[in-house]
């Protein structure tokens, strides 16, 4: 059942992806690949994890992959950037810059961090010594060395935007507790732009909303706002940053993300406002479309919208629970909920509404996270980058494994599985 859901979610990023640069589009809709150019920067970085975990699966060939990802690069390496940085949306054929808001017309750190986050999961996977891997490599390099983290450091925080015409007129400081933990390990692992680890405990920990310790629903939670927020937050950054086992002096980032996948289950089955479909095979509030529109769905912002990547991407924090969600998504109306990319991106059973489109940036954690949960893929990919290990180490991350939590490659779970034709990713499916 997990290579089903993960097989055909990753045909989002295969198939679906843009037919010029394969970069992956930031919504496609359920009833056909109409002419699309909108590229999400972060989404392709989560797309890029998902054709990694294919390649490993058998389900893409190695070079064919590898050639979609030099023609990604192609593009990339053409697109405006800002001090390195790259825009929240591009045009998929040409590159150009697409303003995500009106003065959101440059630098989206964040979204430029998730983009390394893939590129780095497949810099280290493809680690053949010479020829197009070692090319590969070398690009990726370059592009790593260009991003000026430090450019982004005012005032003792790291900021999110900046524009050549509006400046820094976004002005949004990181901080508080939210998706945005990544930013920093990558800033302070920089070889060339690194930025003050000061800013992150300083700035990122020490901002509004960061520090928790209140009860929720009979559990307590370390960081972030009440309830935990939108479930995002441990998925996004923790598609490549182990959680097991790390902790600084702020938090034990384990805890904290198990314990807001608790809560926001727990919310769903306790079902306080009364939404038609919620228990326990039917629950996950992330941010997702809606009836309404694109809404940031949580506990405390609960209007009866369930994303299915909210569960299906907490499989690490809650095995058994996330599997008797993607049980209890099966039920329902397969044709609604289930297409040629997986699950459709959200559903209200309230107003009996299916969304007629998937998101790349909630297709993406479905594959990865599920993987992690498998095999822990990309979780040993990340975490063994040069970066990464220097990042860690100049904000004072420690880790401390349990042994119960160290993930073991079983027979059982993932055997060997032969080369099929090149980008087959059929196989077998739900239609």
């Amino acid at each position: 059942m997990l290579d089903i859901v993960q097989r055909q979610t990753v045909r989002y990023f295969w198939e679906g992806g843009h037919p010029a640069s394969g970069l992956a589009r930031d919504r496609l809709k359920t009833t056909g690949n109409e002419p699309n150019d909108l590229v999400a920067i972060g989404g392709s970085g989560f797309g890029i994890m998902a054709i990694i975990v294919a390649v490993e699966r058998g389900w893409l060939d190695r070079i064919e992959a590898l050639g979609r990802l030099h023609r990604m690069l192609d593009l990339l390496e053409a697109s405006p950037r800002y001090h390195g940085m790259f825009p929240h949306f591009i045009n998929g054929s040409t590159g150009d810059t697409i303003p995500f808001r009106r003065k959101d017309d440059g630098a989206d750190l964040v979204e430029t961090t998730f983009l390394f986050q893939g590129l780095i999961c497949a810099r280290e996977y493809l680690d053949r010594a010479a020829g197009e891997e070692q090319r590969f490599r070398g690009r990726v390099d370059a592009l790593l060395a260009q991003a000026e983290w430090g450019w982004f450091q005012r005032k003792g925080k790291l900021y999110w935007h900046w524009s050549p015409k509006h400046q820094w007129a976004m002005n949004t400081p990181i901080e508080g507790w939210n998706e945005c933990l990544l930013a920093f390990v990558l800033a302070a692992g920089s070889q060339h732009h690194a930025i003050d680890p000061d800013c992150y405990h300083n700035g990122f920990a020490a901002g509004p909303g960061f520090h928790n310790s209140r009860e929720h629903h009979g559990i307590v939670l370390p960081l972030g706002m009440d309830f935990g927020g939108p479930l995002f937050f441990a998925h996004y950054s923790f598609c490549g940053l182990d959680p097991r086992g790390l902790k600084d002096r702020h938090a034990d980032y384990w805890e904290q993300n198990v314990r807001h996948a608790r809560i926001n289950h727990r919310h769903c089955v306790l079902n306080p406002h009364g939404h038609h479909g919620y228990g326990p095979d039917c629950w996950g509030l992330t941010a997702s479309h809606g009836p309404t529109g694109y809404v940031a769905h949580a506990p405390d912002r609960d209007v009866g919208v369930i994303t299915p990547s909210a569960a299906l991407s907490s499989f690490p924090y809650m095995p058994a629970q996330a599997m008797s969600a993607l049980r209890g998504f099966l039920a329902r109306p397969r044709k609604r909920i289930w297409g040629r990319f997986g699950f459709v991106d959200a559903f209200c059973e309230n107003q009996n509404w299916y969304a007629r489109t998937y998101l790349a940036i909630n297709q993406g954690p479905i594959v990865a996270m599920i993987e992690n949960h498998r095999t822990g893929l990309l979780w040993k990919l990340f975490m063994g980058a040069p970066e990464v290990r220097l990042g860690m180490a100049r904000l004072g991350f420690i880790e401390s494994m349990p042994k119960g939590l160290m993930h073991v490659r079983a027979q059982a779970d993932c055997p060997a599985v032969p080369q099929r034709a090149s980008g087959d990713l059929r196989g077998r499916a739900w239609s």
